[in-house]
């Protein structure tokens, strides 16, 4: 499949989009009622039923009409073709399982198109605080069609920063005062406050994948951010291993004054 032209994203956008926002409805339908739920992998993450059939709902609708678009999904099995492929949908059918398993409101249907390794066209709904973010390569990045940008300025005191707790208990140690935002648990959602100015810094631990960081990602940027490695450097997908060391999310000033107090050796995090 040939590179997607800028003026024919827009398709691409308003097919993610019906199918994100109906992926989200069927989630909100299915949230707080009896589902099965059960771990997988060597952390023991959580999955319900619910995982699954937003999971297929997704693929269903949006690879109909695109054979030439791979697919990684969180809860779908990896099939290494998607290796050779130039464009993959990456999809986190509900990202914050556990706070979707609890009942609680900081969980989130998140999906981008990846071309080259790189988010041209996001959505992120969290359907329970109706919120619906949506981006696209050089076209800026909206919640609920209104236009949002992250902070600017490239000053560190007194910024909201959000984060794993043990991550924001060692940058007391060599940040000015900060205020420390509440945690959510969907880390979509935590890069996506970035997007839309309501936190300064997000951090992302050392291991995220894809599918927690697409959609997000071109949010960031779109919205005048910039998410990257703590060293700086680009954020690239569908590779052999969809995973990711720790990053850092904020408007682009303060994002550079970030990466020179990693750079001089006050923030050496692994």
């Amino acid at each position: 499949m040939p590179a997607i032209k800028v003026d024919d994203l827009s398709q691409f956008a308003a097919q993610l989009e019906a199918a994100v926002r109906d992926a989200g409805a069927l989630a909100r339908s299915m949230f707080g009622t009896a589902l099965k739920n059960w771990t997988k992998g060597p952390a023991a993450s959580p999955v319900c039923e619910a995982d699954i059939a937003v999971d297929d709902l997704l693929r269903t609708r949006l690879t109909a009409g695109n054979d030439g678009i791979a697919w990684l999904s969180e809860e779908s099995a990896d099939d290494p073709a998607r290796l050779a492929a130039r464009h993959v949908w990456i999809v986190d059918p509900i990202d914050g399982t556990r706070a979707y398993i609890a009942g609680l409101p900081d969980w989130a249907v998140s999906a981008a198109l990846v071309e080259d390794g790189r988010p041209v066209v996001a959505c992120l709904y969290a359907p329970v605080t109706e919120q619906f973010f949506a981006a696209r390569a050089q076209a800026g990045a909206t919640c609920n069609g209104i236009a949002i940008a992250a902070t600017t300025g490239a000053e560190l005191a007194g910024t909201r920063i959000a984060g794993p707790r043990s991550l924001l208990e060692r940058l007391n140690a060599v940040m000015p005062p900060f205020t420390a935002m509440p945690r959510l648990r969907s880390l979509a959602l935590r890069l996506a406050q970035v997007a839309q100015g309501a936190c300064d810094v997000a951090f992302a631990g050392g291991n995220s994948h894809d599918w927690d960081l697409a959609a997000a990602d071109l949010l960031v940027h779109e919205a005048g951010g910039a998410l990257t490695s703590v060293t700086g450097g680009t954020v690239t997908y569908n590779g052999p291993v969809p995973r990711h060391g720790m990053l850092v999310a904020a408007g682009r000033d303060r994002h550079t004054a970030l990466i020179e107090l990693f750079g001089d050796g006050r923030l050496a995090f692994s």
